[in-house]
């Protein structure tokens, strides 16, 4: 007699870690009835290097739930409501993001806040290798296109989208290189030649900065999905923006588009890419197009190197510590003297 195939549930997919689909699916049952038409899957997106991101699908619609990471302590780090709320109001303006459905800050459903917001065909190009299919002019357009939705995000007049109050951008350079500076401190356990030099040449040369803006605060080509046009489809990872000084997202997009030239580097630039447009490119078209003075941009890049440095410092340390999970953390901390290099070169141009 033969035996009874098994039954469905137990081929079911595995759930991805922090995400129960079946306690999402009646949660969004409860708050969004008819939204869901069948049973969820989920899958975790690769790459985030904070909050986790995951696909979630019924097998005809598709959307993307964002949570903090396992084993979370410091709410403000994650702050879900704060992601949701930044989203939601950038929606209807020129900036491209995912059209938000629903917050829910109550932990009982996923072990943590949590956020739904629509899927967003596009691909998130993070080193040269991926854009060369491209070619040079569609990967011109696609990194000048990054340029314009900065721009375009800059020009949201914060009152009018109900974020006044989204943060403090009085002091907002000081406090960011304070800021920074404890994160050095809290990590260094070796000698890191020209680090504490870069540091105090930024607190001397600080500049005045322009009007306050909304801030992305990682803004780069692998934090946006591109679309099969070119064209920005949707701009992502807001945990870290906030009210502040435009230029310091511009000075980091540059930063980024520096070439490297550092074989088999874990931190990876699409500089390298052909038809990549030279920083200078990218500073002139923010600058004619926002118009805004862009003269003390070095010192907005040398700060975005200052700030790679310190972060790069941090992840080797917790490779000192076996704190890390995963292969390439051993070449991290060959790149932190790169970096300082970079920034104490781009200070002395400004």
């Amino acid at each position: 007699m033969s035996s009874a195939p098994p039954p469905q549930s137990a081929t079911r997919e595995v759930p991805p870690p922090g995400l129960d689909p079946e306690q999402l699916r009646g949660f969004l049952d409860r708050e969004r009835p008819g939204l869901v038409a069948g049973p969820l899957t989920a899958r975790l997106i690769e790459g985030g290097r904070s909050n986790l991101t995951y696909v979630v699908s019924d097998g005809t619609g598709r959307w993307v739930v964002r949570r903090p990471p396992l084993g979370h302590v410091l709410a403000t780090a994650h702050d879900m409501k704060r992601e949701h709320r930044v989203i939601s109001a950038l929606h209807p303006t020129a900036v491209p993001v995912p059209e938000t459905v629903l917050l829910c800050e109550d932990d009982s459903v996923l072990g943590a806040p949590f956020y739904v917001m629509e899927f967003v065909d596009g691909t998130p190009y993070r080193s040269a290798g991926q854009l060369a299919p491209l070619g040079p002019e569609r990967t011109r357009a696609a990194v000048l296109g990054l340029v314009d939705t900065l721009v375009d995000l800059h020009a949201v007049d914060p009152a009018e989208v109900g974020l006044g109050d989204f943060g403090r951008p009085e002091g907002f350079l000081d406090r960011q290189l304070r800021r920074w500076g404890k994160q050095l401190d809290a990590s260094r356990d070796r000698e890191l030649p020209g680090i504490d030099e870069l540091h105090a040449g930024l607190g001397r040369g600080l500049p005045a900065s322009p009007a306050p803006t909304v801030v992305h605060g990682d803004y780069r080509l692998d934090n946006v999905l591109i679309g099969e046009d070119d064209r920005i489809k949707a701009v992502l990872d807001w945990e870290m923006s906030t009210l502040g000084d435009p230029l310091t997202d511009l000075g980091l997009l540059v930063m980024y588009s520096a070439r490297l030239d550092i074989p088999h580097s874990p931190v990876s630039t699409t500089a390298a890419a052909a038809g990549h447009p030279a920083p200078q490119e990218l500073i002139e078209r923010y600058a004619a197009r926002s118009g805004r003075d862009t003269s003390a941009i070095s010192w907005y890049t040398a700060f975005a190197w200052f700030k790679l440095a310190v972060i790069l410092e941090g992840i080797h340390y917790r490779y000192t510590l076996g704190q890390t999970v995963g292969a390439g953390f051993d070449r991290i901390g060959e790149l932190v003297p790169v970096f300082i290099e970079h920034g104490l070169t781009t200070l002395q141009e400004g």
